[in-house]
């Protein structure tokens, strides 16, 4: 199982990458696993302000609708288009073209690094 060190992960299985100001928010590989196969993303829209630790969306598969914890607090600058028409690379490529949405950080969540994550899942 995949845990990039470049990351920060969050207890709800998401993953964050901050650049500046920007953070750009997906879920794991052990995520997109126990999901199965991702059919539909329901993601916050450009502008909504978004809250550390809050549901600020869905992930539906074929086994079940999961909810998206975001793990920044601040506003979503955009969101990940392609996964209108192609959500299956949240499955494919977790974490490259299968990112989530980005947002401006106001407030860093609670988040582990890679080896907390990795023994948070067991690895």
């Amino acid at each position: 199982m995949s845990v990039p060190a470049d990351r920060q992960y969050s207890a709800e299985h998401e993953w964050v990458v901050v650049d500046g100001e920007i953070a750009t928010v997906g879920i794991t590989e052990y995520a997109s696993e126990a999901l199965g196969d991702v059919v539909y993303t329901e993601l916050p829209p450009a502008g909504e302000e978004v809250t550390a630790g809050e549901v600020c969306g869905e992930i539906e598969s074929t086994k079940s609708v999961s909810d998206l914890y975001c793990p920044v607090s601040g506003v979503v600058t955009e969101i990940n288009g392609t996964l209108v028409d192609s959500p299956e690379l949240v499955n494919d490529e977790p974490y490259g073209s299968g990112w989530l949405f980005k947002v401006k950080v106001s407030e860093l969540g609670e988040l582990m690094d890679a080896e907390e994550y990795a023994s948070h899942i067991g690895e």
